[in-house]
């Protein structure tokens, strides 16, 4: 058995099965692999983070290196969750801070954020939540601790990467049962909710339709809900069977993004579809480019009327690169 495929099933557990198999599967696993006492479990994230600085001074990239060593401290070894994930198990994902300005402890710049989960018995990894955030601004000074706690705001950085954090929760833990990241999305909401007060932009709902306001009240807007739904039958109903029945699986992408489809219709502009169309977009090309001429004719007029400006990109998928998703 491969390592993704090893992450799938347990992460499949963990997601799917009731709370007291899920710890009878654990403890028994623990048990056969003496592993009880500890050894061996990791935190929940695999991050990369990196920081850049163009054009900021030697002294400036001192400091902030430090603060990349922190981070990933920060991301990497706290508990996010409830649940214990094996080292192969752990979630794969970045965050690339880009400063580009400094004044005394105050930095400015901006965030990006991926994630990605493996497909069911594929080396394949599924791109999960693709994001740039241009609102960033926070204060630091050099070896300050990074001090986060779920029911205090305590500073706009450790806000902002908790945050992400738990979108990327949120969204992984989604495509493994229907709204299954609602947990994390919750706890995602309950941050920008302490941040209504902060002077910092990227909380509030009148700073604009695209920043983490929008993109929490999205997760729980009912219009939405069949959004999210709709990840679920991606994943787990379309992308886990491929290697079982690739044409199968193809359609259920196809309902997936019908779903979509139907809630866009009733809701337009969604910054979740947004988000999504930008995350899958690529994959979605690379998949269908292999389908029959009716299913590409299909997958071209949905995905062209959820995202008119990258139409073009979807032209491609009648080129039949041979690139597809195998």
């Amino acid at each position: 058995m491969n390592t993704n495929t090893g992450k799938y099933i347990t992460g499949f557990h963990k997601r799917v099965i009731p709370e007291l198999m899920r710890k009878l599967i654990v403890y028994g696993f623990f048990l056969i692999f003496g592993l009880w006492n500890g050894a061996g479990v990791a935190q929940e994230l695999n991050c990369i983070v990196v920081i850049n600085s163009p054009g900021l001074q030697e002294t400036d990239r001192r400091i902030l290196h430090t603060l990349q060593t922190d981070l990933m401290e920060f991301v990497n070894q706290r508990t996010w969750t409830q649940y214990k994930f094996l080292p192969q198990e752990r979630i794969e994902a970045s965050i690339t801070l880009t400063i580009n300005e400094r004044n005394n402890d105050l930095f400015r710049g901006t965030i990006q954020i991926q994630s990605r989960r493996p497909v069911f018995q594929t080396s394949y990894n599924s791109p999960m939540f693709n994001h740039l955030d241009r609102d960033v601004e926070f204060l630091y000074q050099e070896g300050q601790p990074l001090e986060f706690a779920d029911n205090v705001f305590t500073s706009n950085l450790t806000s902002l990467i908790a945050f992400y954090v738990y979108v990327i929760l949120g969204f992984d833990f989604d495509s493994f049962a229907p709204l299954g990241g609602n947990a994390f999305f919750e706890k995602a909401q309950n941050i920008v909710n302490q941040a209504q007060n902060t002077h910092e932009r990227g909380w509030k709902s009148f700073e604009g339709q695209r920043n983490r306001y929008w993109l929490i009240e999205n997760m729980f807007n009912t219009a939405y809900r069949p959004v999210r739904e709709a990840m679920y039958k991606y994943h787990r109903l379309g992308f886990d069977i491929m290697t079982q029945n690739v044409g199968m699986a193809r359609q259920q992408v196809i309902a997936a993004l019908e779903m979509i489809q139907n809630a866009n219709r009733q809701r337009p502009g969604s910054f979740l579809i947004q988000i999504i169309l930008t995350t899958k977009g690529d994959e979605m090309v690379n998949l269908f480019s292999q389908s029959a001429p009716a299913e590409r004719t299909r997958a071209i007029a949905l995905l062209s009327e959820l995202d008119p400006a990258n139409s073009a990109k979807y032209q491609r998928i009648n080129e039949d690169s041979g690139i597809g998703v195998r």
